[in-house]
């Protein structure tokens, strides 16, 4: 089990990670012929991903930022209310970084970061699940603008949503989240 509070978790590595309490993974099927790809993004016969009752899809969102940009570059987004985001790529490539802040979680203290996106490959589509009220972020690391798309189990509601300043956090390090230590540990990552 790796321990480096800052290791990136790809779907290839993924087995050798403590990953936080409800984190799913659902690996995408890419189906490629001579006229490209067609990836099949959420389906209701996906159980670990969809739900009618508990994990339902309410809605679908994409955005896409800029290489070297962090959305919340100082700060965690989170939903108290329970919304659940079920995060892929469609171009470039990023970073999750998902903390576990729930006291009542067997995965409290945990930090994930999950390098998502087109430098892996096929194995770099996934959805990745991001559980209830953990504070999370992201980071675009290619070189070229990353297209997130979302399928939360909620509607997007603006009260609901809120902020937490990584100063406000500590890891288990006894130190803020670091973008910086992040860069770091995908720079030593990629040189592999």
């Amino acid at each position: 089990m790796n321990t480096n509070l800052y290791s990136i978790i790809t779907l290839k590595n993924k087995d050798k990670h403590k990953l936080i309490h409800d984190v799913v993974i659902r690996p995408l099927k890419v189906n490629r012929d001579p006229r490209g790809t067609l990836t099949e993004a959420l389906k209701i016969t996906w159980k670990d991903i969809y739900s009618k009752k508990e994990l339902p899809f309410t809605q679908m969102y994409f955005s896409t930022t800029d290489p070297g940009v962090a959305r919340d570059i100082d700060s965690w987004h989170f939903h108290p209310g329970g919304q659940q985001d079920r995060f892929g790529i469609i171009s470039g490539d990023i970073i999750v970084a998902i903390y576990d802040n729930r006291k009542d979680s067997k995965t409290y203290q945990t930090l994930n970061l999950f390098l998502m996106g087109q430098s892996q490959g096929d194995e770099g589509q996934y959805l990745l699940m991001v559980p209830p009220q953990t504070l999370h972020c992201f980071l675009v690391v290619s070189p070229t603008p990353a297209t997130l798309i979302n399928f939360p189990n909620r509607l997007y509601d603006s009260d609901e949503e809120q902020r937490i300043f990584f100063k406000d956090v500590n890891l288990p390090d006894g130190q803020p989240f670091s973008w910086d230590q992040v860069k770091t540990s995908y720079s030593q990552f990629t040189s592999i």
